[in-house]
Order: structure tokens, then C-alpha cells, then sequence
């Protein structure tokens, strides 16, 4: 059915941006987006691929809403009370450096890297619902990253990249999707977190099963957690690696980083979500929807429950030159409403629209060259690089 759905909502999308576009000229918050019939097809592979990705497994059973609700709206209380509505960064604890490192090597890619582990240290608050069910997850407490040095002397400046949502699984795949050889050549170490309850760290029959569940409270743990692993993991490089100039790049995760963290060079968000709770919304089958919007699962608390975890809900700590955002005008999956309202909430920074989809930015040469112009205008020229 979510197939046969596939052509009707491509048809929509289509008829929506055409409608916004010819107001385009009126006003400068409006990216347009004219139809093209390389568009439409971009949008319809994004369409059946979210149809397709509606495993059986994923689906919630009806006993799951009452607890989801209750769930969220206990969060939300709790939040409430603390002043983490009002003052969502409050909620995220400053994390020390990690003091546990191993690491041992490994090569992929045609790249040589380090498979680095320590224990995340993050743990929901005592009071916080949910909080024995994410701790019953065992291999998500210790993260695992990918550290991809330059090769020659050490170079000061690193690069912290967020992976999107089901990768964290192949170090070749990882590595090459944030194009690491050409950062070498730039000067630049990469480093490649793998994010809460991917790859190693997942504990599901089905990749993200654990964290896009129909309790929210779930995925606000999930990107709670992420963040404060990227922060970690920053402390380090500047501690302990001789790292001087530390930036960051995310594919889906990774924009709320830059509301946590002082003294970052850089935030490309590529692709971005900032509302998860819209996503749930936007995706869900409409039986699903009905269910959850009578039990209100999806409803305000669901929204309250993750303003601690919204790039929306804080301010930008990163300098206004050196943000940047890219999205695809066909992205059907985190879509470019998405990335449009990250884009205006950050003050309409350098924004590159590629025509494509979801994943079509690994192949877009107009974001290759805008990455390679942040890159630029962030890090200091390389020096010392071997021919």
C-alpha cells in the first residue's frame, strides 16, 4: 500500500513546491523548487524506499500507545518542572574526556584508520521514564569511532562527522561517504563516531529498531546521547590529540552540537532533522497516525518532550560565517521543510539545494563544491602533506 501511495504523494509534493515557487520572487525565506521530471523520479525513489523500510518488526502494536503517551507526557511534566522547556540546553551536561580509550587498527577504503572504544558515560536522569529500558541496552554504552589521521606529521585540525541514520555498520562505507582521502589532502583528521544504537552499538533484529520506536521518549534519549558522545569525543581530540581547529559535519544528526559546544570552526548540516517528532508524523501509515493521535502519542508532549534535543530550541554557537546547510529539494525522507526551518532558525546561512534525494547529495557534484568551499573557509591551508 505505502508503494501504491508512492506515485499519489510524489504527485502532491510536486503541486505544493510549484505553488510555493511562483511566490519565490517575494519573498527570500522561499527556496524554489521547480518541477523537472528528473525531480519527480528523485522523490518517487524516495517514496518507495520509506514504504519499503516499513518493516513489520518496526510497526507498533496496539498495547505500545498507552505507554508511549504516558511515557511522553510524564517527560514532558518532569521537563516542565526542571525549566528544561524554557531552558532546553540546560538539560545537557558539560561531559568530561574520555579516560578509557583502546583502540587497535584497521584499513578500509584504501585508508588506514584506528577503531577507537570507551564507555559513553551518558545516562538519562534518574526520574527521567524510559530510563531502565535505554540502560537495558548494553552495547550501547561503550562508543565506537573511526579515527582516520593524515598521513606525514601531525596536522592540528580535525573533523568530527555525525553518520545518518542506518549507517555505523561498514568503516569503508563510513569513511568514504565523508570523502576522508580528500580531507587528508587538505590537512585534515577525520573522525567518525558510530552513534547510539548503530552498528556495534545496536542491540535490535532491524537496524534502528531500538530508537525509532512509537515512544519518543526513545529517540529524544537516542540524540541526547549522540550529542553528548560527539562532545565527548571533541574533548578528546583537543585534549589529548594536539587538535587546534575542530570542526564538525552531519549527515541527519549532528546540527544540535552546535548549540552545546563553544569554539566549533564550523557546522555543515547536511540533510538535517531538527523535528523528529514531525518526521514521526509526516512517515506513519494512517492507521498508525489514527491510533497515535487518539492516544496522544504524537501530539504537544510529544513535541515538548524533544525541544531539549532541537537545534529549533537553542541558539547557534557557531560564528554566522561559518554555518552551513544542504538538503535535496526531492528529499522525501528528512525532507527540505526540515532543513529550511534550520536554515531560517540559523539566520539564513550559505544553503546548498541540490535536485535530488535523500542520499542524492553523496553524488551531487553542487555539494561536493560546497563542502569543499566550507572546508576552505574554515581550516587553515595544509601544510607538509606528502605528494
Amino acid at each position: 500500500m505505502g508503494v501504491l501511495r508512492a506515485g499519489p504523494r510524489v504527485a502532491l509534493f510536486l503541486a505544493r513546491g510549484n505553488r510555493r515557487t511562483a511566490t519565490a520572487g517575494q519573498d527570500d525565506r522561499i527556496v524554489p523548487v521547480r518541477p523537472t521530471p528528473s525531480l519527480a523520479l528523485q522523490a518517487y525513489l524516495d517514496e518507495v524506499l520509506i514504504a519499503l523500510f516499513r518493516h513489520p518488526d518496526l510497526l507498533p502494536r496496539l498495547a505500545d500507545y498507552a505507554p508511549a503517551a504516558a511515557d511522553v507526557a510524564e517527560i514532558r511534566d518532569l521537563f516542565s518542572t526542571r525549566g528544561w522547556l524554557e531552558h532546553p540546553g540546560q538539560y545537557h551536561r558539560k561531559p568530561p574526556m574520555p579516560d578509557d580509550i583502546r583502540a587497535w587498527h584497521g584499513r578500509a577504503a584504501g585508508l588506514g584508520y584506528e577503531h577507537v572504544t570507551f564507555t559513553s558515560g551518558w545516562e538519562p536522569d534518574p526520574e527521567e521514564p524510559g530510563r531502565s529500558r535505554w540502560l537495558s541496552h548494553e552495547a550501547n554504552r561503550t562508543v565506537h569511532a573511526l579515527v582516520s589521521r593524515t598521513p606525514g606529521r601531525e596536522h592540528p585540525s580535525w573533523l568530527i562527522c555525525a553518520h545518518g541514520f542506518g549507517m555505523g555498520t561498514s568503516a569503508s562505507m563510513d569513511l568514504r561517504a565523508f570523502r576522508t582521502g580528500q580531507l587528508h589532502r587538505r590537512g585534515i583528521n577525520v573522525v567518525v563516531p558510530v552513534l547510539p544504537l548503530h552498528g556495534p552499538r545496536a542491540s535490535g533484529r532491524i537496524r534502528g529498531e531500538d530508537l525509532m520506536t512509537i515512544d519518543l521518549v526513545d529517540s529524544m534519549h537516542g540524540m541526547a546521547q549522540a550529542t553528548w558522545d560527539l562532545r565527548r569525543i571533541i574533548r578528546w581530540v583537543r585534549q589529548s590529540q594536539g587538535a587546534e581547529t575542530v570542526g564538525l559535519i552531519g549527515y541527519s544528526l549532528g546540527a544540535l552540537v552546535a548549540a552545546t559546544e563553544d569554539d566549533l570552526a564550523c557546522v555543515i548540516a547536511g540533510v538535517p532533522v531538527v523535528d523528529l517528532p514531525d518526521l514521526y508524523r509526516r512517515h506513519s501509515p494512517p492507521d498508525i497516525a489514527r491510533l497515535a493521535d487518539a492516544h496522544g502519542v504524537l501530539g504537544r508532549a510529544a513535541d515538548d518532550a524533544h525541544r531539549v534535543v532541537s537545534p529549533l530550541a537553542m541558539d547557534c554557537k557557531v560564528p554566522f560565517e561559518h554555518r552551513y546547510v544542504f538538503s535535496g529539494l526531492a528529499d522525501r525522507m528528512s525532507t527540505f521543510g526540515q532543513a529550511r526551518k534550520l536554515w531560517l532558525h540559523w539566520g539564513q546561512p550559505p544553503l546548498a539545494a541540490y535536485r535530488g534525494g535523500h542520499v542524492g547529495f553523496l553524488f551531487s557534484g553542487v555539494v561536493r563544491q560546497f563542502v569543499d568551499d566550507a572546508v576552505t573557509n574554515s581550516f587553515p591551508p595544509a601544510s607538509g602533506i606528502p605528494g
